[in-house]
């Protein structure tokens, strides 16, 4: 089985971001695309409460209307999804991918993506989905679901596409960063991409040696690599770097030893994915 590029797409704004990034990862690494939509066929609540408010001799035959509704709109969504996928298929090909394969399944987004965890090599998904709110500040739910269920690189990306000339690594010297800078290094996704790489911490002699050992694994693969240890909180440490070097990709593992093995477990990851308006690629 492949493993493969797959693109997670509804009727939110994030789609022709997801395309785009979604294009430029099936390229850069060669893999294949595959688009995804899934159709949420649960019912309302509104409407499966409202047959409780109905006389007994008509709740059977509002039953039979709601799950006539039901179909109705399970039908219509379909269509909808269909087309989207056709749409986002054919942006690929203006991209560049020559052939990329669309599938459309019935479900929750999370069970799908579970199933088909064996066949993603990188998921590519939308800061929030069509259902979410709107705020620049909220997250979607089934992003985070998503991020706690996959074990597979995840890369939520914003609604359009700029091509990643610089990209920082939040490292922690932890097995996941540590794996997270082997992968950067012989990645070629990032292949001839300048590579910053952040330890937030005290300057001691280990986080040094961290740094030193980071910063050798990428230039002897090739990179322009520069590294940096600043004190301070968490986010707003990495969010100063990132504005002060031009950072336009962030890559941060989702459990480390550190404080930033809170990142995606507690408060600092959901912040730091809320405000993010760049790209983050989320390792696992």
């Amino acid at each position: 089985m492949t493993e493969q590029v797959m693109a997670a797409i509804d009727g939110s704004q994030f789609s022709e971001g997801v395309c785009d990034y979604a294009a430029w990862a099936s390229l850069a690494l060669e893999a294949p695309l595959t688009f995804l939509h899934v159709v949420d066929n649960h019912p309302q609540t509104a409407e499966a409460d409202l047959s409780g408010n109905i006389g007994l001799g008509s709740r059977e035959h509002l039953l039979e209307e709601l799950s006539h509704l039901d179909e109705e709109r399970a039908k219509v969504a379909q269509e909808r999804g269909r087309l989207m996928l056709k749409a986002a298929s054919e942006r690929a090909m203006e991209d560049g991918v020559a052939e990329p394969a669309t599938r459309q399944r019935n479900g929750t987004l999370v069970e799908t993506l579970d199933e088909l965890e064996a066949e993603i090599r990188l998921l590519v998904i939308g800061k929030r989905g069509e259902t979410a709110h709107q705020a620049s500040e909220h997250l979607g739910s089934n992003l985070e679901r998503v991020v706690r269920g996959l074990h597979r690189p995840i890369l939520m990306v914003p609604e359009a596409f700029k091509r990643p000339e610089r990209v920082m690594i939040a490292f922690d010297g932890s097995k996941t960063t540590r794996k997270g800078v082997e992968m950067l290094a012989s990645s070629p996704l990032f292949q001839g991409i300048p590579v910053h790489v952040v330890i937030v911490g005290a300057e001691t002699g280990d986080n040094r040696s961290q740094l030193d050992w980071a910063l050798k694994t990428l230039r002897d693969a090739g990179h322009e690599a520069e590294g940096a240890i600043r004190a301070g909180e968490v986010e707003e440490t990495l969010r100063a770097y990132k504005d002060e070097q031009d950072i336009d990709l962030l890559v941060m593992g989702a459990y480390g030893h550190s404080r930033i093995r809170h990142l995606l477990v507690g408060s600092t990851t959901t912040a730091m994915l809320r405000r993010a308006s760049l790209p983050v690629l989320l390792l696992r």
